[in-house]
């Protein structure tokens, strides 16, 4: 089933949010229902104006402490940090899936940049605007994703949390690379759902689109979030990576 996130409605939320709940059916990991996701939105949201794809990019990110990244991905962390060193237990925003219109742009291994972001500090999350803004619009204290509170997860668990939604992604101060990703691939919008889960992780799946989302249709996919994050957790325990 296709969905258009130009005029996205109650029951094309509801029918998403089913589809993405019973993705963990199956899955050995994370990883895996993370590309499951990210898949099936860039194939099923579309823009019936032009018969397109809406998004450009659908990313799946979600924290993971240092010491449990491969080696590729600690070296990606470092050289973001400047080769400063990285605590064992620093969250690190992973990428663990992505689909997207380039090539490159459909694999986490061939993705380049923002494969493993140490968050180490307030000041540094700060000084990445969208990790900061996403933060913020999820409506997230920023010591939860630095040291987490186990009393406070579990009241986060049954949250539902906010979206992070940039209406007009052109000249946004919240959304980077504006001239080598924004402008040319025609990005409108930007929308990202997610939650915390039982082991204090985050996760968010951000949608880059070309067509423009109503403050309406963003507000469903709050719901979206609830369902997406029942599947997430049942493999939260378990293997991260494939």
């Amino acid at each position: 089933m296709v969905y258009d996130l130009s005029k996205f409605s109650d029951d094309e939320m509801y029918e998403c949010a089913l589809a993405l709940r019973n993705m963990d059916k199956g899955a050995q990991n994370i990883e895996d229902v993370a590309s499951r996701m990210v898949r099936y939105l860039y194939d099923n949201l579309v823009d019936r104006q032009t018969g397109q794809r809406a998004c450009a990019l659908v990313r799946f990110f979600m924290t993971c402490p240092f010491m449990e990244l491969n080696d590729e991905l600690r070296a990606a962390a470092r050289e973001i940090v400047g080769g400063r060193s990285v605590m064992s237990t620093t969250k690190c925003l992973t990428l663990m899936a992505t689909a997207g219109d380039e090539p490159q742009w459909n694999s986490r291994q061939t993705s380049t940049g923002h494969k493993a972001i140490p968050l180490i500090d307030r000041d540094f999350i700060s000084r990445a605007p969208m990790i900061s803004q996403l933060i913020h619009q999820f409506g997230l204290d920023v010591n939860m994703l630095l040291e987490p509170d186990p009393e406070i997860l579990m009241d986060l668990e049954k949250t539902t949390f906010n979206v992070f939604y940039v209406p007009e992604a052109a000249g946004s101060s919240h959304i980077p690379a504006q001239t080598e990703f924004v402008l040319p691939y025609q990005i409108k919008s930007v929308l990202g759902f997610g939650g915390m889960l039982p082991t204090g992780n985050l996760f968010a799946i951000i949608l880059f689109t070309k067509a423009k989302v109503s403050p309406e249709a963003a507000e469903l996919f709050k719901w979206i979030s609830a369902y997406a994050r029942i599947s997430v957790a049942s493999l939260d325990k378990r293997a991260v990576f494939a």
